[in-house]
């Protein structure tokens, strides 16, 4: 069999191999696993709104409360549901034969931060240049005009994981660019609760804070939204199914 059919050649919208990409996430994958399942416990709910899903143009939009510990966990679940795992990351064969068509939005000055942030960028990392924040002070400066075209291209590709706070504060506003994105590329849209994670992890989430900590991951059922709906109205959507409304008090929060 040619080795172009087996997909060893096959690169993604971006240039890059995706026989790269999947050792880099089965590595990444091996290397934290313990981090969920051992020093720590993870509760995952909701993957049967996964399973039938198409292999492009769907959304993940999910509250944020570290900048790697959140995307690894759900890169590894997304890997876990390709292999027919319901709600569960246990055992972790499905790292032998990872899911390369996944991305995450993160914001550039992160993803440069060092060598493991650099890894985990070549893994499937759509960066931009955040116009409202840098090196943790607000600023403002011109907007990521290419920022859309590479969520575009990704969505066009297969799933995308974007945090639309554009921070790890709790119950900070969504930003408008989530609304122009459902209205410009209409994608299946899974909302997605997390907690823990800034309990047991460090803000970066390389780090453990508390160990032996409930971590949970709940996927909603898909956003039933239309393009023809304004962005504010869009906003007020994604805010609501992902639960940053009203701030409610969690011991994640202390």
């Amino acid at each position: 069999m040619p080795l172009d059919i087996l997909g060893l050649f096959e690169r993604d919208p971006f240039g890059n191999s995706l026989l790269i990409r999947r050792m880099l996430i089965g590595i990444v994958g091996w290397l934290t696993y313990a981090r969920y399942t051992v020093v720590n416990r993870i509760e995952i709910e909701g993957t049967e709104n996964l399973e039938n899903l198409p292999i492009n143009n769907v959304l993940f939009l999910s509250n944020h409360q570290t900048y790697f510990a959140d995307v690894i966990a759900f890169f590894q679940i997304f890997c876990a549901v390709k292999w027919g795992f319901k709600n569960t990351m246990v055992p972790p064969v499905y790292l032998l034969g990872p899911r390369a068509r996944q991305y995450y939005v993160a914001a550039s000055e992160t993803m440069q931060q060092g060598f493991i942030p650099r890894v985990f960028g070549a893994a499937g990392a759509l960066t931009i240049e955040r116009s409202w924040r840098a090196e943790g002070r607000e600023v403002q400066r011109s907007v990521d005009t290419s920022a859309n075209d590479k969520i575009e291209k990704a969505l066009a590709h297969g799933w995308v994981v974007s945090f639309p706070q554009g921070t790890t504060s709790p119950y900070a506003p969504i930003r408008k660019g989530t609304g122009h994105l459902l209205k410009n590329n209409n994608p299946i849209v899974i909302p997605v609760v997390i907690n823990g994670f800034r309990r047991a992890f460090d803000k970066k989430g390389l780090r453990f804070k508390k160990r032996n900590t409930l971590l949970s991951v709940r996927f909603k059922e898909p956003l039933q939204f239309s393009p023809d709906e304004t962005v504010d109205e869009l906003v007020a959507k994604v805010r609501h199914a992902i639960e940053q409304d009203h701030p409610v008090w969690h011991k994640d929060d202390e």
